[in-house]
Order: C-alpha cells, then structure tokens, then sequence
C-alpha cells in the first residue's frame, strides 16, 4: 500500500475542474510519483508522474504562463 500526502488542491475558475497534487510513495522500493488528479464533475483522471516528466510538465507549464500578460485570465 502507498503512502499518499497531499501537496495542494485547488478548482479552475472557468472549468470547475478539482485538481489535487499529491506525493506518492511505494513501499516496495519507495519509489516516488507526483499524482496529478482531475475531478469533472463524476469523472477523475489521474496520473502518477516521475520526478523527470514531473519537471519538465512543470517547466513548460511555466514558460507558457510567463508569456502571458499580467492581466489575463479570470481574475483580471
């Protein structure tokens, strides 16, 4: 059995989509994922990522969200 911990949970304002991080450890070995799970509406899509693709998922989140203006999106 894994042992879970909750990183952070947060809702997407424009599509109501729950998103929940959460670290993943296995006991055997205890190798390391980062879970990544969306809740729409019944629907969860979940997936458990390595360190590797975790950074380069967050690296190209980041380039993206660099290049947008300052007051874009919901909030503005």
């Amino acid at each position: 059995m894994p042992n879970i911990t909750s990183l952070t949970r947060f809702k997407v304002p424009l599509g109501g989509q729950e998103i929940e991080l959460a670290e993943v450890v296995h006991d055997a070995g205890g190798m390391r994922f980062l879970r990544v799970r969306i809740r729409e509406k019944s629907r969860f899509t979940i997936f458990d990522v390595d360190p590797v693709t975790a950074r380069r998922w967050a690296e190209a989140m980041r380039q993206w969200s660099d290049a947008q203006p300052a007051e874009t999106g919901p909030a503005a």
